[in-house]
């Protein structure tokens, strides 16, 4: 195996090594996506919301089915962990955004409902999301393209 010039053996993917052509598209595609996590984090903050908390009601809307979820689903959906999202919820139903309903099969767990409040906010939000993948959906799938071809 040939040593790159940093003396490292060079990175493959799929049994090739990477070209420069591979790094560019990779590292625009991660700009993209930093771009969309930006304006994300932006439009959360204007409509009074931290980026977390837009999320985590987003996720809640968004779950399977539209049915209530648990705080245990909604730290998976964030990918944090449980005790940080006991905090979240904590504070979003301080905030009026959210509300504990009891789990009618199971009455030592606790369902997350979105308030009217949250509904209005999350709408706001995601209808403003949507126009920016809309956006930017073409450059995107440009370059899943150019990554998935073969060399």
């Amino acid at each position: 195996m040939s040593r790159s010039a940093s003396g490292s053996a060079p990175a493959r993917s799929g049994g090739r090594e990477l070209s420069l052509t591979d790094y560019q598209l990779l590292a625009e595609f991660r700009h993209v996506l930093a771009r969309f996590l930006a304006f994300s984090a932006t439009a959360a903050t204007a409509a009074g919301l931290a980026p977390r908390q837009h999320q985590a009601l987003l996720a809640i809307k968004g779950a399977s089915g539209g049915a209530p979820i648990t705080v245990g689903d909604l730290a998976a959906r964030l990918v944090i962990r449980h005790h940080s999202a006991v905090e979240l919820v904590d504070r979003m139903v301080r905030s009026g955004y959210l509300r504990r309903r009891t789990d009618p099969g199971d009455r030592r767990r606790a369902m997350l409902v979105l308030t009217a409040n949250a509904e209005r906010a999350l709408a706001g939000l995601s209808a403003a999301h949507r126009d920016e993948l809309r956006r930017i959906a073409p450059l995107l799938s440009t370059l899943v393209n150019q990554l998935g071809a073969p060399p």
